[in-house]
């Protein structure tokens, strides 16, 4: 009797290991197949992956100089290994908490301040019923999103220089004038809101055209229902803008510690360094300018990893939140 039960389990564990390897070799035959049919698409995909592999991934090598006392002489692989000493330089620096707390103050009130623009401006455009006065709109909303941060940054020393039209504007109303330029209490401000009038426009466009594949037959139905403008947009235009919403969100707060470097470098003076000096700056200095390559991939590094961390939070709470719709 025990014979017979272990010659059906031998019989079993075959069965079962030959279907096994049937149903891999049917999906390889079936990945092959579709490879065939669509071996165009893969060539079209192709130089994309090539050149992400060369300038993304392959520089990456170049990071493990932050754990190493680098010396360009000996080069990376000749240096000698010093393990976390880098960074544990940088976090126990005096000036690390200044640093880090700018940097993570101007992201976070440019995403808070910035992020509902966008979705305001589309929603806006999208009442314009006339074509021509739409794109007119367009026009002037798009257009900062082409002037170079440089221009952009001369452009703000003009405006808030201490004869500039704002401070023009303000000297019948104040004994003298306001300098926005190098005070500390003002970068911010300043940095935040250029930043907003220069992207809101252009970050506007894919909620605007999402914005253009709702039925205009849902919107019809709701007025002659008598819905108010303010109810067809909180139940038409906003739930088929919340994947978008939440999908972008998570990308902008992933990317809290990846600020620019040029703008905040360029609006740099010597007097509003207290606020300004944000973590790429830094790197900057420290790095090129300085010359303590390990020291600064260190830095730079540090701040991957806390984006990293950050998308990876902000995209399990938006999921949550969002009934299982994420980035991921």
């Amino acid at each position: 009797m025990g014979l017979l039960v272990s010659k059906e389990k031998a019989n079993q564990e075959m069965a079962n290991s030959l279907e096994l390897e049937l149903h891999a070799r049917t999906k390889k035959q079936s990945f092959f197949q579709y490879f065939r049919r669509n071996y165009a698409l893969y060539l079209f995909l192709a130089p994309a992956i090539i050149l992400t592999i060369i300038f993304k991934y392959v520089p990456m090598y170049g990071a493990v100089i932050a754990f190493k006392d680098f010396s360009p002489m000996k080069g990376i692989l000749g240096s000698e290994w010093v393990g976390f000493e880098h960074f544990k330089d940088f976090l126990t620096s005096p000036n690390f908490a200044d640093i880090f707390m700018n940097t993570l103050k101007l992201s976070v009130y440019g995403l808070i301040l910035g992020f509902p623009v966008p979705i305001i401006l589309a929603l806006s455009l999208n009442q314009v019923r006339r074509a021509a006065i739409k794109k007119n709109i367009q026009l002037i909303l798009y257009a900062p999103n082409f002037i170079s941060v440089v221009v952009i940054t001369g452009m703000l020393f003009i405006f808030f220089s201490p004869t500039g039209p704002v401070n023009s504007l303000l000297s019948s109303f104040l004994s003298g004038p306001v300098p926005f330029m190098t005070d500390p209490d003002y970068f911010r401000s300043i940095y935040i809101l250029s930043g907003i009038w220069q992207a809101a426009g252009w970050s506007s466009i894919i909620y605007v055209a999402a914005l253009a594949n709702v039925d205009p037959q849902l919107h019809d139905a709701a007025t002659i229902d008598g819905a108010s403008l303010w109810q067809r947009i909180r139940h038409i235009d906003l739930p088929t803008l919340k994947p978008i919403m939440a999908v972008l969100f998570i990308l902008g707060a992933g990317g809290i510690m990846a600020i620019g470097f040029e703008k905040a470098y360029l609006m740099q003076t010597s007097m509003n360094i207290p606020t300004s000096e944000i973590i790429p700056t830094y790197v900057y200095k420290v790095g090129l300018q300085a010359g303590d390559y390990a020291y600064s991939t260190a830095v730079g590094l540090f701040n991957s990893v806390i984006n990293v961390i950050l998308l990876v939070f902000v995209n399990f709470v938006v999921k949550k939140l969002n009934e299982g719709e994420g980035l991921y």
